[in-house]
């Protein structure tokens, strides 16, 4: 059964329930001389077997190569070959990594963001300010009072703790 386009690696259980691996034609290419370009990869490629495409990625921001590639070969045989062959072999002064490429996992919806998590909210206006809710909806803070103290005249915008005012009264 040969590999669908789209799986690079994954494990098949036959109808005897007997597992077997099925490779794609896909490699990993790592430790590669950030001057390599993509036709010396090729050529070097093409002495195991018939290179389909190579993908060659650059650093978005200074726009140089990031160091690695994917092959992709024409069988699974010229990608084992490949990796027999050509793992650990020179390459402008650095010997290849060649492994099989392995499927990057899908991101989860609501998963981590790009960039890193978003910074927790601030209610705490800063030391002098008397509490929380400076800046929500009118109240807390420091508003003409002594430092420390919060309150002052301004009213907090809703009848919310009206009773406990009340009740002070």
């Amino acid at each position: 059964m040969p590999a669908p386009p789209s799986a690079v690696s994954y494990t098949a259980f036959t109808d005897r329930g007997i597992r077997r691996r099925i490779i794609s034609a896909k490699v990993f290419v790592g430790n590669l001389n950030f001057t390599t370009t993509q036709d010396q990869l090729k050529q070097l490629m093409s002495t195991v077997g018939t290179v389909v495409d190579i993908f060659l990625p650059n650093d978005r921001v200074t726009g140089r190569p990031r160091g690695f590639a994917f092959v992709e070969f024409s069988s699974e045989d010229e990608a084992s070959t490949a990796i027999a062959k050509l793992n650990g072999q020179d390459l402008e002064g650095r010997p290849l990594r060649i492994n099989e490429a392995e499927d990057r996992p899908r991101a989860r919806p609501g998963g981590p963001r790009p960039g890193g998590p978003r910074p927790a909210p601030q209610f705490f206006d800063g030391p002098d300010s008397g509490g929380f809710g400076g800046g929500f909806g009118g109240g807390g803070g420091n508003h003409g009072g002594p430092p420390g103290k919060g309150g002052g005249g301004k009213n907090k915008g809703s009848r919310r703790g009206l009773r406990g005012r009340k009740r002070m009264l």
